[in-house]
């Protein structure tokens, strides 16, 4: 029984041995793979907080300011070329809308060689008269009221002085030379007025 009992001791210590030196080898593996791990982490947050250099630094600048400016160029012209466009067809449907009236005054002129009524022909300018001022009135021109009114730089051109012919047209508008009109409630040309003295 004894020898029993002493294999069996051996047997549990020989298990033990082995164990320990399990244990001791896992150890080792394990201190030996965290700092190589260690060592890994710490070379990757290097790498990620490494810093560029100036040249880095400036070249990544030099192209963003290249971008830059190439946009700005693009948008510069893409913008002014939008803006002559616009131009270009404003003034035709202007123009559009002049041409009738073109038209009439060009009829009128083919009838007055023609005419022996001179009242046919007055009441024809007339018309035409009358369709051109509706034109302006529609593209928002309005003509500016001159005679008999106080003068007012703002609105109005002295060409000359002319004794006033009665003590009311004292410093008033006496005479219009030339109208003048306001364009959607801005002077668009000054009227060429006579002033009383």
């Amino acid at each position: 029984m004894v020898k029993k009992s002493e294999k069996t001791d051996k047997q549990q210590t020989k298990k033990v041995e082995v164990e320990e030196k399990l244990n001791r080898e896992q150890v080792q593996e394990e201190e030996v793979k965290e700092p190589a791990s260690e060592e890994e982490e710490e070379k990757e947050a290097v790498e990620e907080k490494k810093e560029p250099t100036t040249e880095e630094k400036l070249a990544e600048l030099q192209d963003r300011y290249l971008r830059l400016s190439a946009e700005y160029d693009n948008f510069r012209k893409r913008t002014l070329k939008e803006k002559i466009d616009l131009q270009k067809s404003a003034n035709e449907r202007l123009l559009e809308t002049l041409l009738p009236v073109a038209d009439d005054f060009d009829r009128a002129l083919q009838v007055v060689d023609e005419a022996k009524e001179i009242e046919a022909v007055k009441e024809g300018l007339i018309l035409i008269s009358g369709k051109f001022n509706g034109f302006l009135t529609q593209q928002g021109v309005k003509e500016i009221e001159a005679v008999k009114k106080e003068f007012d730089t703002d609105l109005h051109e002295a060409i000359t002085k002319i004794p006033a012919p009665s003590k009311k047209l004292k410093g008033k508008v006496v005479e219009v030379i030339q109208k003048g009109y306001y364009l959607n409630e801005k002077v668009l040309r000054y009227a060429k007025v006579v002033i009383g003295e």
